[in-house]
């Protein structure tokens, strides 16, 4: 649980050092937007990827699902600034599938915290290959982060890349490139 009132407090506390005035106008209540905002973009803390991947089907003969162009934003671990971008998955289930909806609520589970994006694409890859035992996962993420192109060396447009393979993606590079042509439909 975000405990909204030391936000707050901080959030004033900001204001202060940077030479505002927290009673001003327009800032009076920034201090409990900014908190609300804080519980919000850091709800996945609540949730478990586990909950979302726990409803599957049988699909006996299904090869390759792919899910792409998932939209997420998450907050940079370290300037809190935002990143965000599109997350691609693709697994090939082992019997069982699961509601295409729950993929991307894997990837809201884990883009609403503090994260690096290396991390992510391996928390989302991990979750699916735990909960699915699919024969094969592959997650790419491509991100834009704003802690680069609005600060720092402030190269806007530039996107990162991150690719998380598990089972049969893992050393099928010729699997990889047929996927990253379906993305690119």
């Amino acid at each position: 649980m975000v405990d909204e009132e030391k936000i707050q407090k901080a959030v004033t506390m900001i204001l202060e050092a940077i030479g505002e005035n927290p009673e001003r106008e327009g800032l009076r209540e920034t201090p409990q937007r900014v908190a609300r905002m804080y519980a919000e973009l850091t709800s996945g803390y609540n949730d478990r990827a586990k909950t979302h991947l726990s409803k599957v089907f049988t699909a006996e003969n299904a090869e390759v699902v792919l899910e792409k162009d998932i939209t997420f934003h998450s907050l940079c671990e370290h300037h809190m600034l935002p990143f965000f971008g599109k997350v691609h998955i693709a697994y090939i289930p082992n019997g069982k599938v699961v509601g295409l909806s729950k993929l991307a609520r894997v990837v809201e589970t884990f883009a609403r915290r503090l994260q690096i994006q290396e991390q992510m694409t391996n928390q989302i890859a991990d979750a699916i290959d735990d909960e699915l035992s699919p024969k094969g996962v592959f997650v790419i993420i491509e991100a834009e982060h704003t802690c680069m192109t609005m600060r720092g060396i402030k190269k806007i447009g530039s996107k990162t890349v991150t690719v998380a393979t598990r089972g049969e993606f893992k050393d099928n590079l010729q699997m990889q490139k047929n996927i990253q042509e379906l993305i690119k439909l």
